[in-house]
């Protein structure tokens, strides 16, 4: 089956554990139509570059899919039918990267960061 990506932007009020329930809940519609969830990060609240929808920040969230090419479309227009939802991108790869994604990299990078004197 085909290896996607997927970055979808939640709204700035919900809170964290509705963010990540909203990602629970379209892995389960890909399930639903014999896709499987390979991977899924939560990014956290980010400041986006310019408004959406009147918002200035977003839930951010990564997964790592694979699955037919209709359970992706069938997910995608759930998520751009659903109010919470405001961004998705889908990208097709030909292979899922091994460890966690740049983003997630990057949170580890400055935890292991040294306190200014």
């Amino acid at each position: 089956m085909p290896l996607y990506e997927h970055v979808m932007i939640a709204r700035q009020d919900l809170s964290n554990a509705q963010a990540e329930s909203l990602v629970e809940h379209f892995g389960t519609v890909l399930a639903d139509n014999g896709g499987n969830v390979v991977e899924s990060e939560y990014w956290g609240v980010k400041t986006m570059a310019y408004k959406i929808n009147k918002n200035r920040k977003g839930h951010y969230a990564f997964l790592k899919t694979d699955a037919p090419s209709g359970a992706v479309q069938e997910m995608e227009r759930l998520m751009r039918l659903h109010d919470d939802v405001m961004r998705v991108l889908t990208i097709k790869v030909d292979e899922h990267p091994e460890g966690p994604s740049v983003q997630m990299q990057k949170r580890d990078e400055r935890e292991g960061r040294r306190e200014r004197r």
